[in-house]
């Protein structure tokens, strides 16, 4: 008698479970129409929880759905990935995200006109802050569908690297081509703001490398471990602004002139 003995390839079994999920996520995006883009857009229907329990709608559900219904059926413009490979859906979002930023910043400004706050606070707090929440939900969204942390991490530093070099180096580019001459921006207080960013990115890199050894990883960990990490990076971005709005209103006053 021969006794056979069958064992399980963990890992091909993996990656045939990855690719029926790829193909059915394919079949799901090829049934999906642009019309019906509009028709998810202006639904709320209760939710399945992860262990099965249908879960009803919420105030705040209803209260944040009609609040944010005017944006979704905006962004249901945006052709389907599968549409011409996907580029249509590519310029369409990266043109949204544009217009967003515009209309965020020009809101700020604004506010900002009305309430007799200098344009240098208006941008590090109103406007900053508008245009860094789409990178905090797709950082969220990398965080919790990705097995590291490099997806979440990446997200923040790639978009912060777009803001600085795209961001001044574009502007630049186009002012220098038009004027066909030096062109030039005053510093004014903006070495002493990346002084102040440069030591809490410092602090913040190295609470994340002691995360790492301490905890096992950038993110996660227990529940005290996640809260107080949080209130500690949220205290980094108030000192940040708090030096940052001295410097900039009574700086002499506060001995940092």
């Amino acid at each position: 008698m021969v006794l056979v003995n069958i064992v399980t390839d963990l890992d091909k079994k993996r990656q045939q479970d990855a690719y029926t999920q790829l193909l059915a996520k394919i079949e799901a995006e090829e049934a999906t129409s642009w019309k019906s883009q509009f028709i998810t857009a202006c639904m709320l229907h209760p939710t399945k929880g992860e262990n099965g329990e249908i879960q009803d709608i919420e105030f705040m559900d209803g209260l944040f759905h009609f609040s944010v219904i005017g944006w979704k059926l905006v962004f249901a413009l945006i052709p389907p990935p599968h549409y011409g490979g996907g580029w249509p859906c590519f310029v369409a979002a990266i043109t949204m995200i544009g217009v967003v930023t515009w209309v965020v910043g020009e809101f700020a400004n604004l506010f900002g006109c009305v309430l007799g706050i200098p344009t240098g606070i208006t941008a590090i707090t109103f406007v900053a802050l508008g245009t860094s929440l789409p990178d905090t939900f797709a950082s969220i969204q990398a965080a919790q569908g990705e097995k590291y942390a490099d997806s979440a991490i990446g997200n923040v530093t790639g978009s912060n690297s777009v803001n600085v070099f795209l961001g001044l180096g574009l502007p630049w580019t186009l002012a220098t081509l038009y004027t066909k001459q030096e062109y030039y921006v005053p510093a004014d207080a903006l070495g002493f703001s990346v002084v102040i960013f440069i030591i809490c990115a410092i602090v913040c890199l190295s609470v994340l490398i002691i995360r790492r050894y301490k905890v096992g990883g950038e993110l996660g960990g227990s529940n005290n471990g996640r809260l107080y990490s949080c209130i500690f990076m949220s205290s980094l971005w108030l000192i940040y602004i708090l030096f940052s709005i001295m410097q900039a209103l009574e700086g002499d006053k506060w001995g940092l002139k």
